[in-house]
């Protein structure tokens, strides 16, 4: 049974199949019960070729894992690409997957960052994204431009972190995640993440210091 992937109009990505569910083998399931499953038990019906237990899982998380991978790679399309990647693997592999084992949302997470960064590694070209014009009276508009200069500061400061600070900072500040769950997605120790986290805020202050960057109290001293 082929998957095939497409992306929808709006930022949401959708998972659809090219055959439909045989209801004479697979007795039907409300969405509503789907819903209310854990992931364990999804990827239990998953790995019996449940296609709607699978677009449930996917519904569940895409977002946040899309979120996690464009926060790593500044960039839509790769973070599309590897979220599709991450949740293609789930369905190719549904039969492997053994519970308990640990937490779908770290083993997403987990694969998520990886790739992402196998995509850092690759060689690109960079793009600039040309700023807006401001109107002669857009007073609100220079404040909005301030900003958005300040965001695009620290952006361009994190994509020059090394990969696993970055990660690390991601996962830290913009998912609000302890040190020991950001420690388990990555595979590593609690002390080894800690000293991601110091190295990488002392690296930014450096950087956006550089810049002129009045955003420094975002980072909190170690």
């Amino acid at each position: 049974m082929g998957v095939a992937i497409s992306k929808s109009e709006t930022t949401d990505i959708e998972f659809v199949t090219d055959e439909g569910l045989q209801t004479d083998e697979m007795p039907a399931v409300t969405p509503e019960i789907l819903t209310t499953l854990s992931d364990d038990d999804l990827l239990a019906l998953i790995a019996k070729d449940r296609e709607d237990a699978f677009q449930t899982l996917v519904e569940r998380h895409v977002d946040r894992g899309y979120a996690v991978a464009f926060r790593i790679l500044r960039n839509g399309p790769d973070a599309e690409d590897v979220v599709q990647d991450a949740f293609l693997r789930v369905w190719t592999r549904r039969e492997m997957w053994q519970s308990g084992r640990a937490k779908f949302s770290t083993w997403l997470f987990r694969v998520v960052s990886n790739r992402c960064i196998d995509f850092l590694r690759k060689p690109r070209a960079e793009t600039v994204d040309e700023l807006p014009e401001l109107e002669d009276d857009a007073c609100d508009q220079c404040q909005d431009l301030e900003r958005q200069e300040a965001t695009e500061l620290l952006e361009q400061a994190m994509m020059k972190l090394p990969d696993q600070q970055r990660i690390a900072l991601v996962f830290s500040y913009n998912e609000n995640m302890s040190n020991g769950e950001i420690a388990e997605i990555m595979d590593t120790t609690v002390s080894a993440v800690e000293s991601l986290l110091k190295r990488g805020r002392q690296k930014l202050r450096e950087l956006l210091k550089k810049q002129g960057a009045d955003i420094l109290t975002a980072f909190t001293n170690s």
